[in-house]
């Protein structure tokens, strides 16, 4: 075989290949053929770009725009999505249920008539590609839920289901969408709220709100949330008229109050161009601006609204008018301070005349900085963290903080910063502390505490309560853990009440006395060491006191972990406290702590069995023997 013979039948065979890649791997199987084949129309919903419905006299026309629907005949409007979409889904599930074919109607000259389908009243037509030819709409077959149906090119004639005549025998107006607006809460990056008290302005930054008029303050999110989800949760009541007349009848020539909302478009520095406008920042920012008018003479529970974006008067629930008693202190975020806690790395406790106390994040527990990064209390820190953010103001004293020697805030008596910290320069952040909010206490009044965020103007007043959780001593951060051993480590334990016992372990890890007599009770042995081995604190004291007991101990255990006895621990408890925990302190330790009573109880436990004795069966006790 030449090279030319091998070069036409390779040829010839990525043609083959070809062809049944792009021709026969396309066709659709037996299954899906036969599918299709009982469909009354086959079309792809996506291709879709235009509904036309003829009803009578009346047409409407809904197109997509933007890949949104909208009406534009006989009423220019947004379409009901959720009504086109079912009705391209029924198109998609609509299946003959019968046909009569075309000779037979040619046969019979009054079936089409008879049928309803010589000159119907209803047709539908799809606009787009591969688009099938109009749909006419015929009577009621005498099966049940069926009808007949014929497309305008042929006279065969299909019995199906009346599905999709449901879904387009309505009038124009049941198209138009009942929602007010297609915006989403999380679409709105701004708000102005006109009433008769003022105008309100917020605008969301990164994930929060904060009012910009009438003062500058932090806003509650959940609050301007709600106020923005009456407007895109709303359900058009009654489609009025259009805007272009008279508005005098409805209260809107001189409406009451309004709320615009701005969206925000992906796109960077661009936002929607539909609706009022306000220059922000050199640009054209458009918003969609919602008229709150009078009450209905009939209606009293509605209220007639203008929503500028659609040009259109509609009618509202009458609930909606509340947003015009809004004022800026309803949207004022009551909460001490927002602490970012994905950020959050130091918190740097400083009262006058005292060392600073700067705890550190170390992965998910915390550590003392300023003391060798010993570990912290990380649940205490977490529990102050927790409510500071949880705080409420219990007043706003002043909005302008011009006074602070008033408030005692020129000098606090503490102050909390909190920051990030990076330990080398990256491209969003410069290596070192970077505070980002910081909470200043002034004079106490009363119950409360005066206080302010140093980067905010106000002056609030705090739950005294709040203040008292704070402490600016580091030896209160401490970690709660006092010893962390296993019992098998404790190699020798002293326990001294009102005598000394001593016991250690030998080469085969039994027990033996080095101060004591008699057999050692092994279960209160066993219970001594799983407390001590892994005592905890209930809470720090601070420095030692007389009213602490100490110098009257009423238990002192020592032990040691390693079998030349070098490495010594040592735990005082001295005096109960009135709560029932009793003061504690432990070599190595700069604080007393508070332990609980059972870790007490079982730190005292007898170690010495006691001999159980029984009397003889020849013993008589006397009458006045105790038992």
């Amino acid at each position: 075989m030449n090279w030319r013979n091998t070069v036409i039948l390779a040829i010839i065979a990525l043609a083959g290949v070809a062809y049944f890649r792009f021709v026969e791997m396309k066709r659709p199987s037996t299954e899906e053929a036969r599918r299709q084949a009982q469909n009354m129309v086959n079309v792809d919903r996506t291709k879709i770009d235009g509904i036309v419905i003829q009803n009578g006299d009346q047409k409407i026309e809904i197109r997509r725009r933007d890949n949104k629907w909208r009406l534009e005949t006989p009423i220019k409007d947004q379409a009901d999505s959720a009504l086109v979409e079912t009705l391209l889904s029924d198109l998609e599930n609509w299946q003959k249920d019968g046909s009569i074919p075309a000779k037979e109607i040619d046969a019979d000259k009054s079936k089409l008539a008879e049928y309803g389908l010589n000159n119907p009243k209803l047709k539908l037509k799809l606009l787009g590609h591969d688009r099938p030819a109009e749909i006419l709409f015929g009577k009621e077959a005498a099966m049940e839920g069926k009808m007949y149906v014929r497309f305008q090119n042929s006279k065969e004639t299909f019995l199906a289901a009346q599905s999709v005549k449901k879904d387009i025998d309505k009038k124009p107006e049941e198209f138009r969408d009942k929602r007010l607006t297609e915006l989403s809460n999380a679409q709105v990056r701004r708000v102005v709220l006109k009433t008769p008290a003022g105008e309100i302005e917020l605008e969301k930054k990164d994930t929060h709100w904060e009012i910009l008029k009438p003062l500058r303050a932090r806003a509650d999110d959940e609050k301007v949330n709600d106020l923005i989800s009456q407007v895109t949760s709303a359900r058009i009541g009654q489609f009025i008229a259009d805007d272009r007349g008279d508005l005098r009848p409805y209260g809107l020539a001189e409406p009451r109050g309004s709320i615009t909302l701005f969206d925000q478009e992906q796109k960077k520095d661009q936002k929607i161009e539909i609706g009022e406008s306000i220059k922000v920042a050199g640009r054209e920012d458009k918003g969609q601006t919602l008229q709150i008018g009078a009450t209905p003479d009939k209606e009293t529970d509605q209220v007639y609204v203008r929503f500028a974006p659609r040009g259109s008067v509609y009618t509202l629930p009458k609930k909606l008018e509340e947003i015009l008693n809004t004022k800026p202190s309803d949207l004022r975020d009551n909460h001490l301070v927002r602490i970012d806690t994905n950020i959050l790395d130091r918190i740097t406790i400083d009262a006058p005349g005292k060392t600073k106390t700067v705890l550190a994040r170390k992965d998910a527990n915390w550590t003392i900085a300023n003391r060798n990064n010993a570990l912290a209390d990380s649940g205490a820190v977490r529990r102050m963290i927790d409510s500071l953010q949880n705080e409420r103001v219990t007043k706003f004293v002043e909005d302008v903080a011009s006074n602070l020697p008033k408030y005692g805030l020129d000098k606090p008596q503490l102050q909390l910063t909190f920051s990030s910290f990076a330990s080398e320069n990256t491209a969003e952040t410069k290596a070192g502390e970077e505070p980002f909010a910081t909470i200043a206490f002034g004079k106490d009044e009363g119950d409360g505490v005066y206080a302010r965020l140093t980067d905010e103007p106000f002056v609030v007043a705090v739950r005294r309560g709040l203040f008292d959780q704070i402490s600016a001593d580091p030896l209160r951060w401490q970690d709660l853990s006092i010893f962390k051993f296993k019992p098998e480590q404790i190699h020798r334990v002293s326990v001294t009440t009102d005598k000394e016992l001593s016991l250690e372990r030998d080469k085969n890890n039994q027990w033996h006395w080095v101060k004591g007599n008699g057999a050692i009770n092994q279960a209160n042995l066993k219970s001594l060491l799983a407390t001590l081995s892994n005592l905890y604190a209930l809470r720090w004291l601070g420095p030692t006191t007389p009213q602490q007991g100490f110098d009257k101990p009423q238990l002192v255990v020592s032990f040691t972990t390693s079998p030349d006895n070098k490495t010594l621990q040592k735990l005082t408890v001295g005096a109960q406290n009135d709560d029932g925990t009793l003061c504690a302190r432990a070599d190595g330790r700069d604080s007393t702590f508070a332990i609980n009573a059972s870790d007490f109880n079982n730190l005292k436990l007898p170690l010495e069995a006691q001999a159980n004795v029984s009397p003889s069966p020849k013993t008589t006790l006397s009458p006045s023997a105790t038992p």
